[in-house]
């Protein structure tokens, strides 16, 4: 069965709203395409069959139309052969590092230098899986490789013995560069049986099956039970401020929860929530284009 690839020009000045817009409606199958010099960009989806990318396009089209970006055209279907499938996403696709943490696509494996003592994740774009270009993501990304600098730096409490817990672990990127990172205990769940699935299998491309727990829960059942010295949660800011006991709750004592997926329009009602639901907890913030994180540490 070969692979569909569903691509809709959209207004290029429509761009950072329909990137939005596929983030915060999760779906997983679309990417954004820009061409910075012709000033033109696509929604572009790769998906299993034909029927699945039509209709991927009918759950798509209405989201971008409600948040007010233009479409111009109809879509094209084309049926993809592997190596296709492959240079589309390797033109866009580049190796980025954060510290001693890269994240490289996979066919660069043979080719790419990694400096001594340097880790690397090895990135396949698959059907969902995320390459963490997104602001987001990597703000995430900074908050993880800083705490695991300073967990190294600890002698009481080695990296080694500490808990990471990744709420909404999508693709699962960020679990496994805390494993990569060298923390004793991973978890990730999400509430899309599919991410799970997604996720497991790039544990696997990565040579971490056995590095990571995934399983299927929601921010309740996710998390009842668990603590962890560093959450991490990449979600819409409505479900982190509807959830923020269940969040805050799985922080161990000394340990820290790290949120993104926050508009920077959003930061300050999110903040107030949060510091309200964390009395004497240290909260900060860090703007990337137009999104925001929100760190709190949690007292010993």
């Amino acid at each position: 069965m070969k692979l569909h690839e569903l691509k809709a020009e959209i207004l290029a000045e429509h761009s950072d709203v329909a990137d939005d817009t596929l983030l915060e409606h999760g779906v997983a199958e679309w990417s954004l395409l820009q061409d910075a010099i012709a000033r033109r960009a696509w929604v572009v989806g790769i998906f299993p069959g034909e029927a699945e990318a039509r209709a991927g396009w009918e759950e798509l089209s209405p989201l971008l139309v409600a948040a007010g970006v233009g479409v111009a055209g109809e879509p094209v279907l084309r049926a993809l052969a592997d190596q296709d499938w492959r240079d589309s996403y390797k033109a866009h696709f580049k190796a980025w590092r954060c510290g001693r943490l890269h994240w490289v696509p996979v066919w660069e494996r043979g080719t790419y230098a990694v400096f001594p003592g340097d880790v690397v994740i090895w990135l396949d774009p698959g059907l969902a899986f995320g390459t963490g270009n997104h602001e987001t993501t990597r703000l995430c990304c900074e908050r993880l490789v800083a705490f695991a600098q300073c967990g190294m730096r600890n002698a009481e409490c080695g990296i080694d013995q500490m808990r990471v817990l990744d709420a909404g672990c999508g693709s699962g990127i960020l679990a496994l560069s805390a494993a990569r990172l060298g923390f004793g205990t991973v978890a990730g769940f999400d509430n899309d049986p599919e991410a799970v699935r997604v996720s497991r299998e790039n544990a696997a491309l990565n040579g971490l099956a056995e590095a990571v727990e995934f399983f299927t829960g929601d921010l309740v059942s996710g998390l009842a039970g668990r603590q962890a010295e560093l959450v991490l949660a990449n979600i819409q800011a409505d479900v982190l401020m509807r959830f923020a006991p269940e969040l805050l709750g799985a922080v161990a004592l000394g340990g820290e929860l790290v949120l993104s997926g926050i508009l920077a329009m959003e930061l300050e009602r999110v903040r107030a929530v949060f510091a309200a639901a964390a009395p004497g907890w240290v909260v900060e913030s860090r703007t990337l284009g137009e999104w925001s994180d929100l760190r709190l540490a949690r007292a010993h």
